[in-house]
């Protein structure tokens, strides 16, 4: 029997009660007889009762206010899509009463994100939703939502037995696996493949050693890693003159580099230093459907992107926490997005779709 169909009406007969008993027990107003609850929730649970949540959402006055802490778009334009994607979360659940304050901090000010986070937790919300770039620092905001008992969903960067109600976004090690394949393929022939990291701090960024660890795994489990050297390089663009000499250094240092991995969505700053040099033929595998990065893989000089769907990050999140607060579903642990291979070949229907994650909420 479907769900939908089950009346309060049809519970109370199939439990031998009135319904205004099970009421009682639905709703845990009132004293009922252990042996009569029990009868009630075994009746329940044979004819899969769900009350209509939704109905219940829309006819009360209830807000639910969600603070989502986010990096400001304005120093980095990969965070404009999960932005959006938050946004356009909260316009479809505003009539169930949900309301989400943004909290914008520079991703490179360490300092700012503490502030950042300070305000959040100060502002009493219902809900928090993050992204936890900073690992170090948030470890004691964890366990501070943890003590007051405020769900938050992380996007992202995924961090394990954080306590948090759920992470949205892609698998980190699984996207490093899948780089390794897809630079497998475009050189097949033992080399030296380029690990970099641009304007993060490898230690405190969990979701990037990850990434790193994935991509070697891959020429380990296949028994390549004595035919493909592997090598790491942190970059920082916040001086371009420096950023050009350290690259420079490591590729006069390694001719036989043919690929190179950027673990960030800037793999357009090495596409375009590439390009300044005359090099050619090299495989660059980066993320993200940045205007920048598709203008190098329109032309040749990145290989590879692979769409993380920030966009997705932002719209599911807030879309499990509504589910926690307001529709009191259960909510997965892991809402992986799918890891797409984007080419100049394909890399239109990304560009123009109809939001991917734009869908009913029961999906």
């Amino acid at each position: 029997m479907k769900s939908i169909s089950v009346r309060i009406k049809d519970i109370a007969e199939k439990a031998g009660v009135s319904t205004g008993t099970v009421d009682r027990v639905l709703h845990k107003r009132g004293k009922v007889a252990p042996d009569v609850e029990r009868r009630v929730l075994q009746a329940l649970k044979d004819m899969n009762y769900e009350p209509n949540l939704i109905a219940r959402a829309l006819g009360s006055n209830k807000s639910y206010r969600i603070a989502a802490l986010i990096p400001d778009p304005a120093y980095d334009n990969y965070w404009q899509a999960p932005k959006d994607g938050v946004e356009t979360a909260e316009a479809a659940l505003r009539q169930y009463g949900v309301e989400v304050e943004q909290y914008l901090f520079n991703p490179y000010d360490v300092n700012c994100y503490i502030e950042k986070a300070k305000q959040l937790t100060q502002s009493n919300a219902d809900g928090i939703f993050l992204s936890p770039i900073f690992y170090r620092e948030t470890l004691p905001f964890f366990s501070h939502w943890q003590e007051q008992n405020i769900p938050f969903v992380l996007f992202n960067t995924h961090i394990a037995d954080a306590g948090a109600l759920s992470y949205v976004g892609q698998d980190s090690y699984q996207s490093g696996l899948l780089a390794g394949k897809l630079i497998h393929y475009g050189q097949p022939n033992p080399c030296t493949i380029l690990i970099a990291h641009i304007d993060e701090e490898i230690s405190n960024a969990a979701h990037l050693l990850k990434k790193e660890q994935g991509l070697r795994d891959y020429f380990t489990q296949n028994g390549l890693a004595d035919q493909y050297k592997i090598i790491v390089v942190s970059l920082e663009r916040c001086d371009p003159a420096a950023f050009s000499q350290k690259l420079g250094e490591v590729m006069s240092n390694h001719t036989d580099i043919q690929s190179i991995y950027i673990t960030t969505s800037k793999a357009y700053d090495i596409a375009a230093w590439l390009e300044q040099k005359g090099i050619k033929n090299l495989k660059l595998v980066g993320y993200d459907l940045l205007p920048k990065n598709l203008h190098y893989l329109n032309n040749g000089q990145i290989s590879f992107l692979i769409n993380q769907n920030p966009g997705g990050q932002g719209y599911w999140g807030i879309h499990h926490l509504a589910n926690h607060l307001v529709f009191k579903k259960e909510v997965s642990e892991l809402k992986y997005l799918p890891l797409d291979v984007v080419t100049k070949e394909n890399a239109a229907y990304y560009i123009h779709p109809e939001m991917s994650y734009n869908h009913s909420m029961s999906r």
